[in-house]
């Protein structure tokens, strides 16, 4: 389809895009087997987008169910050039507390037992891609750019562990993440960054912290199903206005 260049993957708690209305919806098959739910076509201004919600629409995937390949080959076909990841994660770092929107610029992947490439099937070609720096420095350049115009706070840097999910992690797994240097946690960021390197398509993350990590809360509080919700409320919120700015 002619004129969609920008995606949004929306992560727990962004099921649709508010105040972008709908004007077409897609579905199709892949060689990968089906994406997590169709792709929403809406429209900003006189530019469209794409919206996939990851989990599927009634956050009804868990992180390591998720067709990862599917979505990312779909939204290829549609003539996609770029992909917003939008993550719910958990904070650790400095200014990476709950509430705060981040654009990560490395990650670490813990995950395991996913297909994690487009080389997977016999007679496929091998693609070394180079992920030193996992997310399109021209696209962050361009959120950092579009925050600014629309007066968001939006943290430049910062590392995104990638656990398996879909449990939260122990303390002491929050603390060996610490030390390896990670700022946020989250459960979905690989292999789709790595599958959007194979398949071309430059891709950036933005992090919405939805809780402190376990045992950082300065509270000591359990993290409640509750509290993540109501974070990511106010954090999604400033998602239109950040898109309108990055779209014009």
């Amino acid at each position: 389809m002619e004129g969609i260049t920008l995606a949004v993957i929306g992560g727990t708690g962004l099921y649709r895009l508010e105040g972008v209305e709908t004007i077409d919806s897609i579905e199709r098959d892949t060689p990968y087997g089906s994406a997590s739910g169709p792709v929403r076509i809406g429209r900003i201004g006189n530019r469209s987008l794409a919206f996939l919600a990851r989990h599927g629409e009634s956050h009804s995937i868990p992180p390591h169910r998720i067709n990862y390949r599917a979505n990312l080959w779909l939204l290829r076909e549609l003539g996609v050039t770029r992909i917003l990841a939008v993550n719910a994660v958990g904070g650790i770092g400095e200014g990476c507390g709950p509430r705060a929107l981040v654009l990560p610029d490395q990650l670490i992947d813990y995950t395991w037992g996913r297909i994690t490439t487009m080389c997977e099937e016999p007679g496929s070609e091998v693609v070394h891609v180079d992920l030193t720096d996992p997310y399109c420095p021209t696209l962050r350049r361009d959120l950092l750019a579009a925050a600014r115009r629309s007066g968001i706070t939006l943290k430049d840097g910062g590392c995104l562990a990638i656990t398996q999910g879909p449990r939260l992690e122990t303390r002491a797994e929050v603390r060996r993440i610490a030390r390896d240097g990670c700022d946020l946690i989250g459960m979905t960021g690989m292999p789709e960054a790595a599958l959007a390197r194979e398949l071309g398509i430059p891709y950036a993350c933005l992090a919405m912290v939805a809780n402190w990590a376990a045992g950082l809360d300065p509270e000591d509080r359990e993290i409640t199903m509750a509290e993540i919700q109501d974070n990511l409320t106010a954090t999604t919120a400033h998602l239109a206005s950040l898109l309108k700015h990055l779209m014009t």
